[in-house]
């Protein structure tokens, strides 16, 4: 569901930044990270587990269209909505200033599509309201399959309101809107198996790492310690993304396919500054274009492209986990200061 630049206009690209980058700052302040090198390290893990399910486009049958994991609301269910956002949005700008995947104008749309109605709608109220009376692996699966339709349903139709907002005629609001809801009803069926047995794993091996530690089930012996459920989970990325992201389908993702589903499918193309600019930077940063090496056919330049981004991701995730302690600890000081100050 990543947004290409010409699918936006700079004005309604620049509301979509001012609303993700307003969300981003409201979740850097409510994460609470300052006693939980488990969160931070947990952050850094499931992002390059989410970068690397993402590199595997799913074929769906009988349509000759792909779909791949979003893996928001499994942020969001094992991270908290604000941390789950939070990561998500570096997934998406690893992705796109260093495999040019989404557009650079289009990033605020891609981080407000496939990150907001994952952790704050299908994770933080669906997810938690179906299980926060029982935490069982039924109920796991159920929620996880109702929030995953649901956020991807919301994304898909985010996708449509903002092509019809940016004018783009090409892409007729009722023909589009009908060829993206199916699609991605389907695609979000998918995420939600993958989601429930990814969950339905923690949950046997280290249940109180999902967000309802007050359910009594939560307090049952783990089998794995916390450090061998994060090997596990970093082993699977680097596998997934370096290994099995070389047999992903090749057809056309959900967005693309129902572009081309138009009657009056073309190829969109933005012309402006504000296209060029973005696809410039895009060109400079990006170390290996659509998960390849530059001028090369190679099919190492997939497994590399998997494997380092996992790395960056991680490393990503984990210094502005940093940053954000040092900040908050700084500002903790600095109010003790001024309290004592004006206690004398």
């Amino acid at each position: 569901m990543h947004m290409a630049d010409a699918l936006t206009t700079p004005v309604i690209a620049g509301a979509m930044y001012l609303s993700s980058g307003a969300l981003l700052t409201y979740s850097t302040k409510k994460i609470q990270l300052e006693d939980d090198i488990k969160k931070v390290s947990l952050m850094g893990i499931m992002g390059a587990f989410v970068f690397s399910a993402q590199m595997i486009n799913f074929t769906i049958p009988g349509t000759g269209s792909s779909g791949h994991f979003c893996g928001a609301l499994l942020l969001s269910t094992l991270l908290g909505p604000y941390a789950g956002f939070l990561t998500m949005a570096s997934v998406l700008l690893i992705q796109c200033l260093l495999f040019a995947d989404g557009g650079l104008l289009a990033l605020g749309c891609n981080i407000w599509n496939m990150g907001f109605y994952g952790c704050f709608i299908g994770g933080y109220l669906i997810w938690q309201k179906c299980t926060q009376k029982q935490l069982s692996k039924s109920r796991i699966v159920a929620a996880s399959m109702l929030g995953s339709i649901l956020s991807l349903q919301l994304g898909a139709f985010s996708v449509v309101l903002e092509t019809l907002a940016s004018g783009i005629t090409e892409l007729p609001f009722n023909l589009f809107l009908m060829t993206m809801q199916p699609i991605h009803l389907a695609i979000g069926i998918v995420e939600g198996l993958i989601t429930s047995a990814v969950l339905c794993f923690i949950y046997s091996v280290r249940p109180e790492m999902l967000c309802h530690s007050h359910h009594k089930e939560v307090f049952k012996v783990p089998s794995l310690s916390f450090k061998s459920t994060l090997t596990i989970l970093s082993s699977a990325a680097i596998v997934i993304g370096g290994l099995l992201s070389l047999f992903a389908s090749s057809k056309p993702d959900g967005l693309e396919w129902s572009i081309d589903k138009m009657p009056t499918a073309t190829e969109l193309i933005g012309k402006g500054t504000f296209y060029r600019y973005a696809s410039a930077i895009q060109t400079q940063t990006a170390l290996l274009p659509d998960y390849a090496f530059k001028g090369s056919d190679s099919i190492l330049g997939t497994s590399v492209s998997g494997i380092l981004g996992c790395l960056f991701v991680t490393v990503l995730c984990i210094i502005f986990c940093y940053l954000v302690r040092y900040y908050k600890r700084k500002k903790h000081v600095s109010s003790l200061s001024d309290q004592v100050y004006h206690h004398e």
